[in-house]
């Protein structure tokens, strides 16, 4: 119960890391705002006393303001905030994609957990601190884990918590980023289906050391460690949660046991 008392919001909490993470934080005893655009967002509180859903669109400052003071006036206060809500914006090169779906994808990637820290810093330094979390991903860390846009917007959101950090000084409100590498979510799911469907099943996660996909609970995990006080020196930081595919550019690769040339 390493969260009672506390308030947390969690975006993009209709499916996969986000739902995974607020039922996390609900089963350590906080009192969890959970909010996605996506109807199923209800599907995630529905068995828990201790949650409430709601619709909303990370990327708009009015619906998180509102989801912020939401927050504050149902339960007290706020005390943590995952900005976890994204969209991929496909996989479409530089020279395909339009100047609309960049806008939107750095809009709802970007600007959203940009909008969670000016709006949600402010009231958990109110209850003498806390911690913000960000989804980015290893995509954000360098190319070929993602399309143009979606990678970029990522590599925005650890510049972002960087600088958050410093100019939180002294507001003990601690902001990190978690990069996930792949994991089956609702964002990825038509990749696993249609492994799945070929047979080609374990083929997914083969480029990581580990030789497998994660789920969405290894992230929460992660999650719940960096918003606790176990996590009280962790600050500015790019958590990577890949299964060790980071480690390397995989082009080619060296099996246990033999030789790579």
């Amino acid at each position: 119960m390493r969260f009672l008392g506390k308030v947390a919001i969690v975006t993009g909490a209709g499916s996969g890391i986000g739902r995974a993470t607020a039922r996390a934080f609900a089963a350590e005893g906080a009192m969890v705002v959970a909010a996605d655009l996506s109807e199923a967002v209800r599907e995630t509180v529905e068995d828990l006393d201790n949650a409430v859903a709601v619709r909303m669109d990370a990327g708009d400052e009015s619906e998180v303001e509102q989801l912020v003071a939401l927050a504050c006036e149902r339960f007290g206060g706020l005390d943590i905030f995952h900005a976890n809500a994204g969209i991929s914006g496909g996989a479409d090169g530089i020279f395909d994609s339009s100047v609309e779906l960049w806008t939107e994808v750095l809009r709802v990637n970007l600007i959203g957990p940009f909008l969670a820290i000016k709006h949600g810093a402010p009231r958990i330094v109110e209850r003498g601190g806390g911690a913000i979390l960000c989804t980015a991903s290893v995509a954000g860390l360098r190319s070929g884990a993602g399309g143009p846009a979606y990678s970029a917007s990522k590599a925005g959101v650890i510049n972002l918590v960087q600088t958050a950090a410093q100019q939180l000084s002294t507001s003990n409100v601690r902001v990190n980023a978690i990069c996930p590498g792949l994991i089956e979510t609702g964002m990825t799911q038509r990749a696993f289906d249609y492994a799945r469907e070929k047979g080609k099943e374990d083929k997914l996660g083969q480029l990581n050391p580990l030789r497998r996909a994660g789920v969405p609970d290894e992230i929460a995990r992660v999650a719940l460690f960096l918003a606790s006080d176990e996590a009280s020196y962790v600050n500015g930081q790019a958590w990577v949660v890949d299964g060790g595919l980071s480690t390397s550019h995989p082009v080619t690769r060296q099996e246990f046991g033999k030789t790579a040339f």
